[in-house]
């Protein structure tokens, strides 16, 4: 295997091995390997070891980053889980690696990146993330909304981890599509969005176009979101989607764009702590509130600090190839140059 290259994409061999999982029994969690990587945790910290070195991180923090790796299906681009350790998706194999995107591992010589077939690899992840969540622990719920993830082996929450984000194929609301959320659907008003109208619009369709109008309230339709830092698809028009999401805390991950992404603030604010992506230097510090429009450029990554449950609409092109076409630097990083 070679590292990976901060300003190039990486030539590697894409590793389509299983993976394989032990007992560890002094704390009742399997220990996973995959390739040249072993997963193991104990009562309160991950521990990552690969070729050049040992990898730790807090659980929590780990489980909460994998949650959204996992759901995500490793989303465009980098999810780096802090400034250290990540996945980059080629869409059909993704990257693994530790200080590949860090200065200060590159200069040591203790960065390392192996890339492996994506299927083989959300099936590993998809079981450590089974077995490494106890019973009451929501990696993807607000800290304040669920139980503690440390603690030896304690049952499982596979209802909370095998959740499905909704992905509407043209628009919430048209026959066969996303339904809307209600409480017959097992989605209840959350708690810091209980002064939020639920009042739907009223559709009256022409004769003829039954079936093909739709409308909802989107600030109903998030405020009944039961995840947080979890974006849906509202409505896909060509290779464009709208991805609403709503937000409390921190995002679990540092979201390394491959690709120009839209942000826009619809209630309360969110906080962004921005950093070169390539080597994780920060670059910047934006605070977003209600009506801000902001683009993230492709060459950076960013991570929320929401202090009251918001709600956010990111817009993503899902055009395919464009990560190639800015990586080649064809585009301009950026959506707009002064």
């Amino acid at each position: 295997m070679t590292t990976a290259n901060p300003t190039t994409t990486p030539t590697l061999t894409t590793n389509a091995t299983d993976h394989s999982a032990r007992l560890d029994e002094r704390y009742g969690y399997q220990v996973f390997s995959i390739g040249s990587y072993t997963f193991q945790r104990d009562e309160y910290f991950v521990r990552v070891s690969y070729p050049r070195g040992t990898y730790v991180a807090d659980v929590g923090a780990f489980l909460r980053a994998m949650m959204r790796d996992v759901a995500w299906g490793f989303f465009y681009g980098w999810v780096n889980f802090d400034d250290v350790f990540g996945t980059v998706n080629h869409y059909g194999s993704v990257d693994v690696f530790v200080g590949a995107y860090n200065a200060g591992y590159k200069a040591a010589g203790t960065d390392f990146t192996e890339r492996f077939d994506a299927n083989k690899l959300l099936a590993c992840f998809r079981a450590l993330l089974s077995d490494w969540t106890n019973a009451g622990y929501d990696p993807f719920a607000a800290p304040l909304e669920t139980g503690s993830p440390y603690g030896s082996k304690n049952g499982n929450n596979d209802e909370a981890v095998n959740f499905q984000r909704e992905l509407a194929e043209r628009f919430v609301g048209l026959p066969g599509d996303s339904e809307l959320r209600t409480d017959a659907r097992g989605f209840p008003v959350n708690r810091q969005f209980a002064d939020v109208e639920q009042d739907e619009p009223e559709v009256h369709c022409e004769p003829g176009f039954e079936g093909e109008l739709a409308a909802f309230s989107l600030f109903a339709y998030l405020s009944r979101s039961p995840v947080t830092w979890n974006p849906s698809i509202v409505s896909v028009v060509g290779e464009s989607a709208y991805c609403p999401t709503s937000e409390e805390h921190i995002l679990p991950i540092l979201h390394g764009n491959d690709r120009v992404e839209w942000f826009l603030q619809l209630t309360d604010e969110i906080t962004w702590q921005i950093a070169d992506k390539n080597t994780a230097a920060p670059r910047a510090i934006v605070t977003m509130k209600a009506g801000d429009v902001c683009a993230m450029p492709a060459d950076i990554s960013h991570r929320g600090y929401s202090p009251k449950r918001s709600m956010l609409l990111v817009w993503e092109n899902m055009t395919p190839g464009l990560e190639q076409r800015y990586a080649s630097g064809e585009l301009a990083p950026t959506a707009a140059e002064f």
